[in-house]
């Protein structure tokens, strides 16, 4: 077994609030679901998750690259939870390194919080270090003492089975912090908004989703003018479900520069609002190739976020049999819409034109550098009669009614040609696209 001990610094007499321990077990689901709250820390089994996070120390070069962030002040790896602890409290953080015995005969008592209540008496008796209580006659113990100090005393030795009560991630996130002096400017409630943003992501991440919006709210002081509100708050938005930390704290220090504050802020709260199941695609079976830049989604978020969500557009597929209106643009924070399998079997042009071409006849046959061959038709396409477009103050149906062919050119190739019927017998031929 491989357990973590995320210490938070204290007076032993008066443990971390209890929110900000539920808060860190929230991050600390990420890398296990055995996670708990046991004397005042979070401790994490995390036997099962070393290989999904790259082994043992990639799992520790991140947990205590970010763990500081949150407040934890000591972080400790041993075969079980107590021992993980009391090398934490004792500032050290491998318990790995050796027999779990020696290490523990050698840390002094007051690292187990069984021990404390009794450590008096066992200094009476000559007692320094855990490895002298263990010295002590079983049945001396057992008869002076309370049985919790012999039952942890075995717990942290590995001689007696653990018992915890795991924590559950709650279906929503919610979470607030106070910070520790007044801000007076937007930007800086980031450094605070930090710490929420990595509880947030480690929520997500036990619960295999990711988020496109959240919320951060911050409360004014109370000496604040009465003219003020009592808070405000600012509305992220992301195109796809997300839990990159450094991305949504880019997101949030871009749109944070363009808020000015009525009046000090003490307290932040942050609430996830769009939580959607994240989906993990992977192409190949081979290890994908490091990402070097910024992919186009995230640098399209970012700059939305500096210019305005109006001022970047992205184009979207949406379902409609006119070609010419399958692309739409919308702003780019805003969600993109699920993608759902076409089922249009006829052959569809590589590049069309963005206004179609009316060709000359020679009789009744459509002509283009050359008497068009039809190959493939014809492939009726009707509809847009609820679709209206402007042409500058007048607006108008879009609605078509046309027959498609795949032709040949004799010069240009394969081409995508449709019909219109004027009225009567009348036909007019329109080149819309062609193939590559």
């Amino acid at each position: 077994m491989l357990w973590v001990a995320l210490l938070i610094p204290s007076d032993p007499s008066t443990p971390p609030p209890d929110d900000q321990l539920r808060g860190l077990s929230m991050y600390a689901l990420q890398f296990s679901p055995r996670t708990a709250i046991v004397e005042g820390a979070v401790v994490i089994e995390v036997e099962a998750s070393t290989r999904l996070f790259g082994g043992r120390r990639a799992l520790r070069d991140r947990v205590v690259a970010e763990v500081p962030e949150l407040g934890v002040g000591s972080v400790a790896w041993a075969p079980t939870s107590l021992s993980a602890l009391a090398f934490a409290r004792a500032g050290r953080e491998n318990g790995m390194r050796g027999a779990l015995t020696s290490l523990l005969d050698e840390l002094p008592m007051e690292t187990l919080a069984a021990v404390r209540p009794h450590l008096t008496t066992l200094s009476q008796l000559g007692c320094k270090t855990l490895g002298d209580v263990r010295a002590l006659p079983r049945g001396g113990i057992s008869r002076r003492f309370d049985k919790q100090l012999l039952t942890a005393m075995d717990q942290a030795y590995g001689l007696r089975p653990e018992a915890h009560e795991w924590v559950q991630a709650p279906e929503t996130f919610r979470q607030r912090l106070e910070l520790m002096s007044r801000v007076d400017t937007a930007p800086a409630l980031l450094f605070g908004a930090r710490r929420l943003l990595l509880l947030m992501c480690g929520w997500l991440a036990a619960r295999n989703a990711g988020t496109t919006a959240f919320v951060l709210r911050w409360m004014h002081d109370a000496m604040r003018p009465r003219d003020v509100d009592p808070g405000g708050e600012l509305i992220v938005r992301t195109a796809a479900p997300m839990r990159d930390v450094e991305h949504l704290c880019r997101l949030l220090a871009e749109n944070l520069a363009k808020v000015a504050l009525q009046a000090p802020a003490g307290d932040l709260e942050l609430e996830a609002l769009g939580v959607h199941p994240l989906e993990e695609v992977s192409k190949s079976l081979l290890p994908d190739a490091v990402q070097q830049g910024e992919s186009l989604t995230l640098a399209l978020e970012r700059i939305a976020a500096r210019l305005g969500p109006d001022k970047v557009l992205r184009p979207i597929i949406v379902e409609d049999h006119r070609l010419e209106w399958q692309t739409h643009w919308q702003p780019a924070p805003e969600p993109l819409p699920k993608k759902r399998a076409r089922r249009n079997r006829f052959p569809q042009p590589s590049f069309i034109l963005a206004r179609p071409l009316k060709l000359a006849m020679d009789g009744e046959r459509p002509m283009y550098q050359g008497i068009l061959q039809l190959l493939a038709g014809p492939h009726r396409v009707e509809g847009g009669w609820w679709h209206r477009v402007r042409d500058g103050e007048a607006e108008s149906p879009a609605t078509v009614v046309r027959d498609y062919w795949v032709a040949r050119s004799p010069h240009c190739g394969v081409l995508w040609v449709f019909h219109e019927r004027l009225g009567g017998d009348r036909i007019a031929w329109y080149l819309h696209g062609t193939f590559a």
